[in-house]
């Protein structure tokens, strides 16, 4: 099942609730919350005080990716301000399988981020527990950039060891992600799309983009599935 995860990144803070609301009612599976801290990536965005109040005007699942140093020193934080899934970066946190297991032990589904720039070998310990990757197809920090066509290759390369050895990880896909270049991240293997611009500016609005994306995931799933 290919699920559609609006960034709200992109959304227009000052109205956040109603844009949240469009998602919804475009049929959002997800909403993906990109927390920066300034250091690992150079911007800052949101803390768990904002996804506290989120949670309070929204029952779709909150997908916190968190960009930021020391992970595991804020993993309580957002859980109690009621994130359900939570990301970290393999290149910002030096004990993943402690953090990964800590996360899920509390009933969150953890996943691990990778920098366009890092490779999927990154992974080869930590992936038969993870509930998710996160392949960053931008460099993280800022909404708006170009798909960088390499992470197709890391998505094939993600779905293969998945695939193979029977595990339960669901492949996320963050950046520049599109209509013009959906089909081929799906095609890749990606079951999680990640889409910050395509949905909040786009000229149809917020629903009629989300309800586009549903559109083209479901035909392409109805290709993949015949072949």
């Amino acid at each position: 099942m290919i699920s559609i995860a609006p960034s709200i990144l992109s959304a227009d803070f000052a109205h956040l609730a109603t844009e949240i609301a469009k998602a919804e009612e475009g049929g959002a599976d997800l909403l993906h919350v990109d927390v920066m801290d300034g250091h690992f990536v150079p911007n800052i965005t949101l803390g768990p005080p904002v996804v506290a109040s989120i949670r309070k005007f929204t029952e779709l699942v909150l997908d916190a990716h968190l960009m930021i140093e020391e992970p595991s020193r804020y993993v309580d934080d957002f859980i109690r301000a009621g994130v359900n899934w939570i990301s970290v970066h393999a290149e910002a946190d030096r004990h993943l399988n402690r953090t990964v297991a800590y996360i899920q032990d509390r009933g969150i589904r953890a996943g691990v981020a990778l920098n366009p720039a890092t490779p999927v070998q990154a992974l080869e310990e930590i992936l038969p527990d993870l509930d998710f990757v996160l392949v960053m197809s931008v460099n993280p920090g800022f909404g708006g950039q170009r798909f960088i066509p390499a992470a197709l290759e890391k998505i094939r390369k993600l779905r293969g060891i998945i695939s193979s050895n029977g595990y339960k990880a669901r492949i996320e896909v963050d950046g520049g992600i599109g209509p013009a270049n959906l089909g081929e991240v799906l095609e890749a293997g990606a079951e999680i799309i990640v889409a910050g611009s395509a949905v909040f500016h786009a000229a149809a609005g917020v629903s009629a983009a989300v309800r586009e994306l549903k559109q083209i995931a479901r035909r392409q799933t109805s290709v993949l599935e015949a072949t």
